[in-house]
């Protein structure tokens, strides 16, 4: 996984790297199915936060990375939209929100392909309820490193970002809108810096084409990637013999 990162990351290190994965609750691993090489990977972690006399729930992505041979059929796309149905059925009387932070275009895409409702974007302003969200969960997460002002999370020297030929947005990207507002209001993403995004998970607000993408099953006959395994906190503990 490391490894990885490192062929479409700069500025990465071992021990960030590592950090990050002990602080997530679920990693979502694609593996070759021939040699059984890591072809993409996600990490997750699911919390709750007090926003205002409001509990709400939380789902971050940290780390997350296809390997070039995949883009075309990207798996941790459907198996990460697996894991948010399973928590809307968890939480189905709560609220629940995918929170995002987007140093490609890549990463942003997501949003208008698998949501109805989400922010900031292009075509509509951000609410207050939404702007109040994302304030809250940034700062609590990142501290001075998110501007409010902006929705900024402001590379520093050591954040990592990814290399110059990996998601370049060329003349053609920037002519479907949401790459467009992507590149206008995180025009340091090339730098590292990060725009902070929020969704409600919920199932009304996936669009039709997010279930099109979970629908689509895997299988070895159809993929030479593995159908992607997840790994939990809870199971790593288990294997290394301290549960």
């Amino acid at each position: 996984m490391f490894a990885l990162m490192q062929r479409y990351y700069e500025n990465i290190d071992r021990d960030t790297f590592d950090q990050d994965l002990d602080e997530k609750d679920v990693a979502i691993v694609a593996r070759d199915r021939d040699d059984g090489s890591v072809g993409g990977f996600s990490t997750q972690v699911i919390y709750h936060q007090r926003i205002g006399n409001t509990i709400v729930h939380v789902l971050f992505s940290g780390d997350t990375i296809v390997d070039r041979r995949y883009w075309g059929d990207n798996p941790l796309a459907q198996i990460w939209g697996r894991l948010a149905l399973s928590l809307i059925d968890q939480f189905p009387h709560d609220q629940l929100y995918w929170f995002l932070i987007s140093k490609g275009y890549k990463t942003y895409r997501f949003l208008p392909v698998f949501f109805r409702e989400f922010y900031p974007r292009y075509d509509r302003p951000t609410p207050p309820w939404a702007h109040t969200l994302i304030s809250e969960i940034a700062s609590a997460r990142f501290g001075q490193q998110f501007c409010a002002s902006t929705g900024i999370l402001q590379a520093t020297v050591q954040s990592c970002r990814l290399r110059r030929t990996v998601a370049e947005l060329t003349s053609h990207r920037l002519k479907n809108p949401h790459l467009a507002y992507f590149n206008r209001v995180n025009p340091g993403h090339i730098n590292g810096d990060e725009l902070c995004c929020i969704a409600p998970l919920s199932r009304e607000n996936f669009r039709r084409s997010a279930f099109q993408v979970i629908g689509q099953l895997i299988s070895a006959e159809q993929s030479p990637i593995h159908a992607p395994c997840v790994s939990t906190a809870a199971s790593r503990e288990r294997e290394s013999g301290t549960q």
